[in-house]
């Protein structure tokens, strides 16, 4: 059994010896579900290295994945500061709500239109949007109507933009070109069904990097 720091006698189970536990997926960090564990449950996934809960609804055990294969590998289990709460990072084998959503976490409830959020994923997820679903006047929809070629074209230019702007040492400059390229890397990266997961999990598996380029530099 995996070496705890927090013993599960030392957490601070309720009063129906259960404790709730979110899940969290390791890549991208979104939360992907809340359910509940008990001692055994969570003695069980850390045995295993998969996600087990307890249902109050059947009172009994559950793996997740158990029916519909989607189960959830588990990198690491962290108590809050009170003890009371579990948070289990995972590597997920497919979507986390029984709905088929990848996040059990997606009925919106508020938010506040001032500050507009932002991630990689979002913006993939529009960018494929733009490509199924064209959206007249959109730069987005043009690069995809134009093709790879037009795509690739962008991608060399907005390269050049960036080694151009980081020769001058314009980092206001440098970090605009970047965003440029960054947006235009990710066109390619929807053209070419390529995810973001996809390219997160590569470089995950890259333990040290700098020693892999050491290592191509050589050969």
């Amino acid at each position: 059994m995996m070496e705890m720091n927090v013993k599960p006698e030392e957490l601070a189970w309720n009063d129906q010896g259960l404790i709730p536990a979110i899940v969290q997926d390791y890549y991208s960090k979104k939360t992907l579900m809340m359910a509940w564990m008990n001692r055994e449950s969570l003695e069980i996934s850390i045995r295993e290295k998969m996600t087990c809960f307890y249902s109050r609804s059947r009172r009994t055990l559950w793996r997740k994945g158990e029916t519909s294969g989607n189960r959830q590998h588990i990198v690491s289990v962290s108590a809050d500061c009170d003890r009371d709460t579990l948070l289990i990072e995972v590597i997920k084998d497919g979507p986390a709500c029984h709905t088929g959503a990848e996040s059990c976490f997606f009925e919106p409830v508020f938010q506040n239109e001032e500050i507009g959020p932002f991630s990689y994923e979002g913006l993939y997820e529009m960018l494929k949007g733009r490509k199924t679903q064209p959206k007249e006047g959109s730069y987005t929809t043009y690069l995809f109507e134009k093709g790879l070629d037009k795509i690739l074209k962008k991608v060399g230019e907005e390269c050049t933009e960036v080694i151009i702007a980081a020769a001058k040492k314009d980092k206001e400059e440098t970090v605009y070109e970047i965003a440029d390229l960054c947006y235009h890397v990710m066109v390619l990266m929807a053209e070419a069904g390529i995810s973001v997961e996809d390219v997160t999990k590569e470089l995950a598996g890259r333990h040290v990097v700098d020693h892999k380029v050491k290592q191509e530099y050589m050969k």
